[in-house]
């Protein structure tokens, strides 16, 4: 791959000026040879095998990042679902093993690792039930551990009573770090339709059909994006469309370039570009300011869904033209606490939380880094990820639910997580109960739209 003069200094413009980053490189690796029904041995080759892959990467990535001028702001590794290589261990082996992943992290100065997963659409193993019973725990004495649990897809159905779980899980997680504001649970997403190659955090692991290691990459323009709309002012849809594509396949080739060179230099194979749109808390990064430059007075309004609609599928066509590996989520991402458009919608009343849930039908993934009140109900978590998967299962696309209960907190304070994570204006939940739905349990079927073959 080979850069114009006129592409080189876009791209500079693009960094200086709008914003443009490499959102993270993710190094992921496959654990599945660490298994042994000795628990110390699986430790230690777990510990020896990450630090061992991905010795090099962190220095790699800001040599690269230096190079080309292009921030690259996350160094990260996914790993093989963690529950797949517990076999018999306890819960206390597996808050061990996420402390492990965690010291191979900080050893390796990496700002995250993705992995302590869980995937029981269909049913729920003895590892994968010892990775739940952990998850609280595991998420509170750990920094950089981040989980995720699959708990539904269009073939399987929705696993209502993983779904039950999952909504006592986060509200433990939430009381045992009320002290940050429950952190433990911006670490943690629940998933239908989960894809294996998904660099972004919270969100991923190395999954099963993957090789033994691979790079990935997640690029991300809002403000890039932003910056061409506002250059054409009176432009119709169609060519709104058509500026949103041509700038993405911009920012798609500076990615695909530097994930190319990383992932040479390393001698790892090259997996996935995913160019999600994923915002940040800096002026004028922010997707919902796109949809508003679009037309909206403000995100949340009537015609928020269109346009993201628009906005999500001209970024799609963009990037697949610039490279022959998109892969990971690939849209636009709409976190809350990390988009200075989407924290204001919500201040004026524009953006609900019904809001962002029918915004999730059209748009990368689903619920995402939302606070909500710190008296929201176990069976009430449950039901927002029961309504996000079925959201996912119907419409054969991922969705999913990283939402954050603040102990003590009530509906309209400010919280702040600090760093990428941003802060976030408490929401309130419909105040009527899901508990006998939720207490029901069993496996919510599959759609018609499963039988495809």
């Amino acid at each position: 791959m080979s850069f114009s003069l006129h592409e080189m200094m876009e791209t500079i413009r693009m960094v200086q000026v709008e914003n443009l980053d490499i959102r993270t490189v993710t190094m992921g690796i496959s654990l599945r040879n660490c298994a042994d029904s000795d628990f110390e041995k699986m430790k230690q080759r777990v510990y020896e095998k990450i630090t061992t892959y991905a010795k090099d990467l962190k220095e790699t990535v800001e040599k690269a990042e230096k190079e080309f001028g292009i921030p690259i702001i996350n160094k990260r590794i996914s790993i093989t679902p963690a529950a797949e290589i517990l076999g018999n261990a306890t819960k206390e082996q597996a808050v061990e093993l996420a402390k492990t992943l965690d010291k191979a992290a900080v050893a390796l100065g990496v700002d995250f690792i993705g992995g302590f997963s869980a995937l029981v659409h269909k049913g729920v193993s003895k590892g994968d039930q010892t990775l739940l019973d952990a998850l609280p725990e595991a998420l509170s004495v750990t920094n950089r551990v981040c989980a995720s649990v699959s708990v539904g897809t269009t073939r399987a159905g929705i696993n209502m009573d993983a779904v039950r779980q999952m909504g006592i899980i986060m509200k433990e997680a939430a009381e045992l770090t009320k002290d940050n504001n429950g952190m433990a649970c911006a670490k943690l997403v629940v998933f239908c339709n989960p894809v294996e190659d998904n660099p972004f955090m919270a969100g991923a692991f190395h999954g099963s059909g993957e090789g033994e290691v691979v790079i990935n990459v997640g690029v991300s323009g809002p403000g890039v994006v932003l910056n061409s709309l506002k250059r054409y002012p009176d432009a119709d849809l169609g060519e709104v469309a058509d500026i949103i594509k041509k700038t993405a396949f911009k920012i798609t080739r500076a990615g695909e370039l530097i994930g190319r060179v990383v992932a040479e230099r390393l001698n790892v194979p090259f997996g996935i570009m995913d160019l999600s749109l994923a915002p940040t808390n800096a002026i004028n990064d922010s997707v919902a300011e796109i949809l508003e430059e679009i037309g909206l007075e403000r995100v949340g309004t009537h015609g928020t869904i269109a346009a993201l609609a628009l906005m999500n599928d001209a970024v799609k066509k963009g990037g697949a033209m610039a490279s022959s590996y998109v892969g990971g989520l690939s849209g636009a991402f709409i976190p809350v606490s990390e988009d200075n458009g989407m924290i204001r919608g919500i201040i004026d009343q524009s953006l609900t939380l019904s809001k962002l849930e029918a915004m999730t039908c059209v748009c990368s993934v689903g619920l995402d880094m939302i606070a909500l009140t710190g008296d929201v109900t176990p069976a009430t978590l449950s039901a927002i990820i029961a309504d996000e998967a079925a959201i996912g299962m119907i419409n054969k696309k991922t969705t999913a639910v990283r939402i954050i209960p603040v102990i003590g907190k009530k509906e309209g304070e400010m919280v702040e997580f600090g760093g990428l994570l941003g802060r976030a204006p408490v929401m309130g939940v419909n105040p009527y109960s899901s508990e006998k739905m939720i207490r029901r349990g069993g496996r919510i079927p599959a759609p018609l739209q499963s039988l495809i073959n």
